[in-house]
């Protein structure tokens, strides 16, 4: 697989085509970068942009892992002292997981974002752009019908990150995609670079299909999950025997979390998959590729059941890294 394909794979877009087939054509050194807030545990959204950061690494790109502290406190997400604690705890968490500890730079954010020349660069971008527009930026943060002054301002920053940081690629999923659009509109305002882009898909919800897999609306998968307990939340997941999304006649469509989770996690990590069938049904099924699972379902030689049973079991072994490292 050569650096483009390594880069575009498995992504929902890029911000744009030619700027990432410039950076492709050249990866050795550049750097791509990923800002989370310090929540706690990985999950599954965590997991799937950092599978595309490992893709990054293998194609030659530096990556930094930017753990947002100043953005959870904007976010009320507790005292400085309780993110960083969580920060740090995160990072472990990420190595874990697979990011290659000697090319992954992990940054506080209140490690730059509390100097003068930030400040001073994040009230110039204030002057360029409307409440309106920051409301648009922010949607994935906000709750409720009443906006704080500290929402508002948080895209900005996370606008402001991707030059200060000194990435090459900004990578996030399909839900920043309003932010890196910002940053393109109005970084040149400052006289900065507006950001090349890159886009995850986002995952189905587990048990319906319906919508964005998330902690606090449902059920996710999480590092500290236990064996147990993935198998349990897979068995109740919506399998449909097909990849085709599904109107619910509401204006929402289902989408295969399953086979989301196949194609996003599993196929990326490891080079062959084996779905165990006893004898009388046909043995086991081995795939070096995720589309002739897809085409399998489809035609029924592939049961949901045994989809999802071997889907819990890769699962686990994504996993079990960093469970271990939180029991520790």
């Amino acid at each position: 697989m050569d650096a483009h394909e390594l880069i575009t794979r498995n992504v929902a877009e890029v911000v744009t085509e030619a700027e990432i087939e410039a950076l492709a054509e050249d990866p050795e050194g550049k750097r791509a970068y990923v800002g989370y807030e310090p929540s706690g545990v990985l999950h599954i959204g965590h997991m799937l942009t950092a599978n595309k950061l490992i893709d990054l690494q293998e194609a030659g790109f530096e990556v930094t892992v930017l753990l947002a502290d100043v953005h959870a406190y904007l976010n009320d997400k507790g005292s400085f002292e309780e993110i960083r604690r969580t920060a740090e705890r995160m990072r472990d968490q990420f190595i874990a997981y697979g990011l290659e500890e000697s090319r992954t730079q992990f940054v506080l954010g209140s490690d730059f974002q509390l100097d003068d020349d930030y400040t001073l660069d994040l009230h110039a971008l204030g002057l360029e752009t409307t409440i309106a527009r920051a409301e648009r930026a922010m949607a994935e943060i906000k709750s409720g019908d009443s906006v704080k002054v500290s929402q508002a301002v948080y895209p900005l920053m996370q606008a402001l990150d991707i030059p200060y940081l000194g990435v090459d690629l900004a990578v996030g999923g399909m839900e920043q995609r309003k932010v890196h659009m910002l940053a393109r509109d109005v970084l040149p305002g400052i006289d900065r670079e507006p950001p090349t882009s890159l886009h995850t898909p986002l995952i189905a919800d587990l048990t319906t299909g319906a919508g964005k897999m998330s902690s606090s609306m449902g059920v996710t998968i999480s590092m500290e999950d236990s064996r147990e307990e993935i198998d349990a939340k897979v068995e109740k997941a919506y399998c449909p025997p097909t990849a085709e999304p599904e109107p619910t006649g509401e204006g929402i469509e289902r989408e295969n979390p399953v086979l989301q989770i196949f194609e996003y996690h599993v196929f990326p990590r490891f080079e062959t998959v084996v779905v165990e069938r006893p004898e009388k049904y046909g043995g086991d099924l081995v795939y070096d590729e995720y589309a002739p699972l897809e085409a399998d379902l489809e035609s029924g030689e592939l049961h949901p059941a045994d989809a999802k049973g071997a889907l819990a079991t890769y699962l686990d072994r994504l996993i079990a890294p960093g469970r271990e490292q939180l029991a520790e």
